[in-house]
C-alpha cells in the first residue's frame, strides 16, 4: 500500500475524492491509501466468502444483503475501510451510496501485505462501529477462519475454525466454514 496525498481529509471528503477513481482505496488517519493488487487465491477466497454469505442470507430468509468489496465502512472521522465482503440488515435504501453505515458482518481475506492491518487496526476499527457483531478474517493459505465476535459487555470473543458450521447470530446466518474457501 502506498500513500498518495499529503492533504488530510475526513471520510466525507474522501468519498467525494474516491468516486470514479481507479483502484481500491481506503482512508487511514486522513490519508488515502491505494490497496495492493490481489493474488488469485485471495480473489477466489473473497468470492467464495461472498457466495457463502449470500447463500446463508437466502436460506435464512432475512432482509439482509451481502455486499462484495467496493463498499466503504466508516470507522472514524478520518478512517474508512473497504472490506472484502460485508452483510448489512436491513439492506440500505440508497443503493447509489459508496458507504454502508451499519454492517453486521465484515470479512477480510489475509494477504502478506495486509495481515498486520487485518489483525490490528482493522480489528479495533471494525468493532468501533456499534453495529458490527462479527469480523471474519480468512487465511487462504492455511484455510483457517479467525472469527471475532462481539460478546458480553463489549468483550471480543475469538475462535479459530477450520471446518464445521458457523452461526452468525445476530443476524441469524449459518454456513459451513469450508464454503468460505475455494474448492480444491
Amino acid at each position: 500500500m502506498s500513500h498518495v496525498s499529503p492533504t488530510l481529509m475526513d471520510v466525507d471528503a474522501f468519498l467525494v475524492w474516491a468516486q470514479g477513481r481507479d483502484g481500491r482505496w481506503e482512508l487511514r488517519d486522513g490519508q488515502p491509501v491505494l490497496m495492493a493488487p490481489e493474488s488469485a487465491i485471495h480473489a477466489l477466497t473473497k468470492y467464495a466468502a461472498q457466495e457463502s454469505l449470500k447463500g446463508a442470507i437466502q436460506r435464512a430468509g432475512l432482509a439482509c444483503r451481502m455486499f462484495p468489496d467496493g463498499m466503504t465502512v466508516r470507522v472514524g472521522a478520518r478512517t474508512a475501510f473497504e472490506p472484502d465482503a460485508l452483510v448489512v440488515c436491513p439492506a440500505p435504501p440508497d443503493l447509489n451510496s459508496m458507504e454502508i453505515p451499519n454492517p453486521v458482518v465484515v470479512v477480510e481475506v489475509l494477504s502478506p501485505s495486509t495481515a498486520a492491518d487485518d489483525h490490528g487496526p482493522k480489528l479495533d476499527g471494525y468493532f468501533s462501529v456499534p453495529s458490527v457483531e462479527h469480523y471474519l478474517i480468512l487465511d487462504p493459505d492455511r484455510r483457517v477462519m479467525i472469527w471475532h465476535k462481539r460478546g458480553q459487555a463489549g468483550a471480543i470473543e475469538t475462535r479459530i475454525l477450520r471446518d464445521g458450521a458457523i452461526r452468525l447470530d445476530p443476524p441469524g446466518l449459518e454456513a459451513e466454514v469450508e464454503g468460505f474457501f475455494p474448492a480444491d
